[in-house]
């Protein structure tokens, strides 16, 4: 339920959860503090911090957003910030209907913080494990009403879920709709919309917006409540937060409250979004609330004299990291770090389609910062807005030390080479045909001409390539801050990569050599252009021949075998192309994903079948008639091309499960 300009693809994913620019730096330093920086990295250049009170948080804000709005076509967006146990500052910036030109209210708009809102599930799931009717580490099936599938290499666990370890692919069907018809009961989408599990549980961070639903639907069956009765009970009361709901449709007192959300402020509104895994992104928060539970949680569980969790358990969700590439930021139990300048950050993102949110906690400091933009912006603005208001105001205000250290030219010239190709991302739909949006945008590490490192999927505010230099064996920097990259290797080989931004929850493994894009994406654009040019001049030369009064110089079973051929080629080239059409069509509309495309769906899959089985076949069969019945050099040439474009078609239509009949994606 998020764009992201970070993990941009073929499609849009408007992917719940992850903040898509997610900001940070590691706390473990690759370096030792009197390293000097690696040749062509230029050094931290924040030193001195200012004093962080209101005064100069408004001045350097009121100085930045505004300007900043406009240049990204944002509507608006709000900023609170707290610090030692109270509300330091809250300021609306822009309109939260851009018609009306009504202006953004911090205590009273309500924005759509996406997958903050998991925040609050993992909280209830702590109150539950404080009161012992929850264990973190028993199999979350023993609480269930229902049975997701096992697998051999062992359960799910509570921490699983928490850690975003339990191996589920990614999902993206009935996850967001404008349409409160489409909206199904916590049980009935936990039931029914279980994906498929890829990974072994706790071995590899992949991000599942499903998971969390599944959490809170444990909440709702242990405490006995409807889960937003039990949010509202439990958290919104004892924090005073009376501008805060879970619920969809949401209440009338507060649905005029709630800002527009916009893809563009230059363009109309867009319709209240709907999360139909609840739990996992359908608050709707005014941004003071949203500072009561930072407080709270600052404040190890307690505000204002009330507690939402014991000293004991704050800590727990705030320090029970899971590594997986060292020395990269860590998963918490529900927070993810992204530790900055040396200072311990705790945060989560979300996003809706529309809205685009993050929530950052400096533990040490003891504060933290809300902020909440209701626009996409041009060309995803807001993601790199967000990343800019985060990246200030923590060098403005806790300046620090950025990793360094350097690698001999050798070495980091041979882990360069090592490093380079393609890469599959840990959150992606695997069994469907949404898996076929991978070989379109697949995640790619390159070598530059200075030998620094680039990842396709992580660019700068101009859509540039940021560039990563080694600054100890296997760990780089993006030169111009001090966010890294790494890698796992085992065995002189690359099993694993991330980036400080996404390493909590996202990790990239190579590509195997069987589908890697690096053969398999041309050899199908080849394809597919060998068939559509066949299909295409059939009906041309038919028309030219019949123009001139020039007959096919073909009989018998050659011609037979010149017809099916080019039958063949139509067939492949229409549905190939009609998959690639319904791909545009539902990156461009994420409420085509729904049960109503299934009929859709099961009608490709049927035609798939059909043709690039019988397409392959027909094509072989075609190429044996060419090449033994005395066809000249050119034909026969071409039937061969067409018989191995039939079957790198049905190797990929295998591949990326274009007939698998499965309509869970």
């Amino acid at each position: 339920m998020k764009t992201t300009p970070q993990a941009v693809s073929v499609l849009k994913r408007a992917l719940m959860g992850i903040g898509v620019a997610i900001l940070a730096i590691g706390s473990v330093r690759a370096g030792s503090p009197g390293d000097a920086a690696t040749e062509g990295v230029i050094p931290n250049p924040s030193t001195t911090p200012h004093t962080l009170d209101k005064t100069d948080l408004e001045s350097w804000l009121d100085g930045f957003l505004p300007y900043a709005l406009e240049t990204g076509d944002i509507a608006g967006g709000v900023v609170a910030v707290v610090k030692d146990g109270e509300l330091l500052f809250a300021k609306g910036y822009g309109y939260s209907d851009v018609a009306a030109h009504k202006p953004v209210d911090p205590d009273r708009t309500l924005f759509r913080p996406g997958s903050v809102s998991k925040l609050f599930t993992w909280t209830a799931v702590m109150q539950m494990v404080e009161q012992g009717k929850l264990d973190l580490d028993k199999d979350i099936n023993t609480y269930l009403d229902f049975h997701i599938p096992d697998r051999p290499d062992g359960p799910i666990t509570l921490r699983n879920i928490m850690t975003h370890t339990p191996g589920f692919e990614e999902q993206i069907k009935r996850l967001i709709t404008t349409d409160p018809k489409a909206l199904v009961s916590l049980a009935d989408y936990c039931r029914n919309s279980t994906p498929t599990r890829i990974f072994k549980a706790g071995s590899t961070p992949a991000y599942s917006n499903y998971a969390t639903a599944v959490a809170g639907y444990l909440v709702q069956r242990v405490s006995g409540q409807n889960f937003d009765t039990y949010i509202e009970k439990n958290i919104f009361e004892p924090l005073g937060m009376t501008h805060s709901s879970f619920r969809q449709p949401l209440q009338a007192e507060l649905l005029p409250l709630v800002s527009n959300g916009y893809q563009v402020a230059s363009e109309p509104a867009k319709p209240y979004e709907l999360v139909l895994p609840a739990p996992a992104g359908s608050l709707a928060a005014s941004a003071t609330d949203m500072a009561k539970f930072m407080i709270a949680h600052l404040q190890d569980g307690e505000y204002n004299g009330k507690r939402i969790l014991q000293a004991q358990t704050a800590e727990q969700m705030h320090t029970s990291a899971t590594t997986m590439v060292p020395p990269l930021n860590r998963m918490d139990l529900g927070f993810y770090e992204q530790n900055y300048n040396g200072h311990r950050v705790i945060s989560h993102g979300g996003d809706t389609e529309w809205m685009h949110s993050y929530l950052h906690l400096f533990l040490d400091d003891h504060v933290g910062i809300f902020m909440s933009f209701n626009s996409q912006g041009h060309e995803g603005a807001v993601g790199h807005l967000r990343q800019a208001v985060f990246d200030q105001f923590a060098d403005r205000y806790f300046p620090g030390p950025w990793p360094s250290g350097s690698v001999s030219k050798q070495d980091a010239a041979a882990h360069a080479q090592l490093m380079a190709g393609y890469y599959d991302d840990s959150r992606r739909p695997d069994s469907s045909f949404m898996s076929l949006e991978g070989i379109f945008a697949p995640p790619r590490v390159q070598v530059a001409a200075d030998g620094t490192l680039m990842m396709s999927l992580m660019k700068g505010p101009t859509q540039v390539p940021v560039h990563y230099k080694e600054i100890a064996p296997f760990v780089w920097r993006q030169t111009d801050n001090g966010r890294r990259m790494a890698a796992k290797v085992v065995d002189g080989k690359v099993v694993r990569v991330s980036m400080d931004e996404l390493s909590p929850f996202m990790v990239f493994d190579p590509t195997p050599a069987w589908r890697s894009p690096a053969w398999l994406l041309p050899a199908f654009f080849a394809s597919l252009a060998a068939v559509v040019l066949t299909a295409v001049f059939w009906p041309i030369a038919a028309i030219s021949r019949r123009r001139h009064g020039v007959r096919l110089p073909l009989t018998g079973v050659a011609l037979k075998g010149h017809k099916v051929s080019r039958i063949a080629a139509a067939a492949l080239a229409a549905i190939t192309g009609g998959w690639l059409l319904l791909l545009i069509g539902v990156a461009s509309n994420l409420e085509n994903l729904a049960p109503s495309l299934d009929p859709v769906l099961l009608l490709m899959y049927t035609l798939s079948l059909i043709v690039y089985v019988g397409g392959a076949a027909a094509m072989l069969w075609a190429g044996w008639i060419a090449l033994t019945t005395g066809r000249p050099v050119a034909a026969r040439i071409w039937s061969v091309i067409l018989a191995v474009a039939a079957l790198i078609l049905l190797y990929v239509a295998l591949l990326y499960h274009l007939m698998s009949f499965v309509t869970k994606y």
